[in-house]
């Protein structure tokens, strides 16, 4: 398996930094973006995961035998580059991670016997760009951070991993919540089919649909933060939602190739 690149840290309010962050005259997070290193850093990303997931969204976790209480886990993680966003040790308050994203490359993808999004979706139209694509997953911000420089500094790390690393696409279940039953979710897919839909030869199945036929497809609804950041860079639907009971979301198949990033995007995130 080769060692991808990993990129150096990032720092809220360090000049490598500064232009990720919100830009309104507020005082700037103190913040850090870091690539972990050590299993006890990756348990403090398993422990955030945990407290969003389970504890907020109430999803009913199923972690390998001898997970530690307290940890979301599963058999992808240790195949997985994790990135974390903490925030700096200031007084008596030690670091805390706030942010994380983990990332699954095409080797690691290989030795564990293929992506998280295979276990959702039928990838078979996908299977040309297996060698050169790379699997985004397990998203999620503490509450208190969901604004401004803890989700650029995630952006910011992982564009620079995919360029830096030479990966040309990026795929990742977005999920939707199912608060209302799933009107909501398939209201958001109906709209997206029509304005973000990737090409037919790109186009993937969900092992367990979404129930569409019945449910309300004509709500107002509006993307969640991490689908509409793979939007804004050029990202794609590649077909419609699957059902994920443990979890009680909706999740889109999405991908994005790193040829459609929007100039704009690509000045920011990986200074190109």
């Amino acid at each position: 398996m080769e060692q991808p690149h990993l990129a150096p840290s990032l720092r809220a309010g360090g000049p490598a930094a500064a232009r990720f962050l919100d830009t309104r005259p507020v005082a700037p997070p103190r913040l850090e973006a870091v690539w972990a290193r050590h299993e006890d850093e990756v348990a403090l990303a398993q422990q955030l995961r945990f407290r969003v997931f389970a504890e907020e969204m109430g999803a009913r976790l199923r972690p390998p035998a001898g997970t530690p209480p307290g940890h979301d886990a599963d058999l992808f993680d240790r195949y997985c580059e994790h990135l974390l966003v903490r925030t700096l040790p200031a007084g008596d308050e030690p670091a805390r991670v706030v942010g994380t994203y983990r990332v699954l490359t095409p080797s690691a993808a290989r030795l564990v016997g293929g992506f998280y999004t295979d276990l959702e979706f039928d990838l078979v139209r996908l299977r040309s760009l297996r060698a050169g694509m790379v699997e985004l997953g397990r998203s999620c911000i503490d509450p208190g951070w969901r604004t401004g420089g803890a989700i650029m500094l995630l952006w910011s790390m992982l564009a620079e991993f995919v360029e830096r690393n030479g990966f040309r696409h990026v795929i990742g279940c977005a999920s939707m919540p199912l608060h209302d039953g799933g009107h909501w979710a398939a209201s958001l897919w109906n709209r997206l089919r029509h304005t973000h839909l990737a090409p037919i030869e790109y186009g993937v199945r969900p092992r367990l649909p979404l129930p569409l036929e019945d449910l309300r497809g004509d709500l107002p609804a509006e993307p969640p933060p991490l689908i509409r950041g793979y939007l804004k860079c050029g990202g794609r639907v590649l077909g419609a939602p699957a059902w994920d009971p443990d979890f009680n979301t909706a999740d889109l198949p999405m991908m994005l190739r790193m040829q459609d990033l929007p100039p704009a995007y690509r000045r920011r995130f990986v200074g190109a």
